[in-house]
């Protein structure tokens, strides 16, 4: 039987760091204020929380302290996908050894593959392991792309049951939900695409904006399911400035900067990313404050 790891908004968290290690006690305020807030879900180890600096111990290490924190208050996501399968099978083993919810698995990245190579890389991370998985289609950073007739066949996998998509083409999400019906459910990965990858059946979005605004964002998409569409709708753009003000930088460069304004954590963030400009920070300020935001 198909499982939905969640319906809603789930923040991909970002990853506090002082002094160049993994501040967990920051982590852990994180946490504490998106399972206040009302969100529905958190993705830790995501391109949000720097997993491709992450060691591996560190990697481990977040994903075991997030579930433990969490206890079961909310459905924990662990980022553990790779471009090295063999290595994703085992980060994936671990997590699920130590609670996680679901996963969340990358398409690979630098070496990519085929479309082929795709099946079987994920089939083989999904034969590997017993919590489901949401598949992570994110063409601007990784190269590669997961066509609908790929989603088709991948979401036959009894444990595949999700996409994250971050390719920007409704097109082809409309595609996808007619190949794929309701054997994959479908999480808008671009925060200003909520609404649209809803109105196609979407089951909510994997967000960065929720890092700042968890309640907002679990608003929007509880707003878009109980049919107040239009109040959904209009929280929606009313947040794009914002949202493009978060992505005016490679993320999460300004959303690392927005929650150190905000008083939740430190502005550090590990090479080969590197600090906001003064410029876009003045725009980030501008329209954080714009957006309701205290500070």
């Amino acid at each position: 039987m198909h499982q939905t790891v969640f319906t809603g908004a789930a923040t991909a968290i970002i990853t506090p760091m002082k002094n160049g290690t993994v501040d967990f006690d920051k982590f852990a305020e994180v946490l504490e204020f998106q399972i206040a807030s009302g969100i529905d879900a958190v993705v830790v180890c995501g391109t949000t929380g720097e997993s491709s600096t992450l060691t591996d111990e560190e990697h481990r290490a977040l994903i075991e302290f997030c579930v433990k924190k969490a206890n079961h208050r909310i459905p924990i996501i662990a980022g553990t996908g790779s471009n090295d399968t063999a290595y994703a099978v085992d980060l994936s083993k671990f997590a699920c050894d130590v609670g996680a919810d679901a996963l969340l698995q990358v398409t690979p990245y630098y070496n990519k593959t085929t479309q082929k190579g795709l099946i079987k890389h994920f089939f083989a991370v999904a034969d590997a392991v017993d919590k489901p998985i949401i598949l992570y289609n994110v063409p601007s950073r990784t190269g590669i792309n997961i066509n609908p007739e790929t989603y088709a066949e991948l979401c036959k996998h009894e444990r595949i049951v999700a996409a994250k998509e971050a390719g920007g083409n409704l097109s082809a999400v409309a595609q996808t939900r007619a190949l794929c019906g309701d054997n994959l459910d479908l999480y808008s990965g671009n925060d200003d695409q909520i609404i649209p990858i809803m109105s196609l059946g979407g089951k909510g979005v994997i967000s960065v904006l929720s890092n700042l605004l968890p309640k907002e964002t679990h608003d929007i998409c509880a707003d878009y399911l109980a049919g107040n569409v239009k109040k959904a709708s209009d929280a929606q753009i009313k947040y794009i400035p914002l949202i493009n003000a978060l992505f005016s930088e490679v993320n999460p460069i300004p959303v690392k900067a927005a929650m150190n304004i905000l008083g939740f954590c430190g502005e550090e963030i590990r090479l080969p990313l590197c600090e906001i400009s003064d410029a876009n920070k003045a725009k980030l300020i501008a329209e954080m404050k714009n957006a309701g935001l205290n500070f």
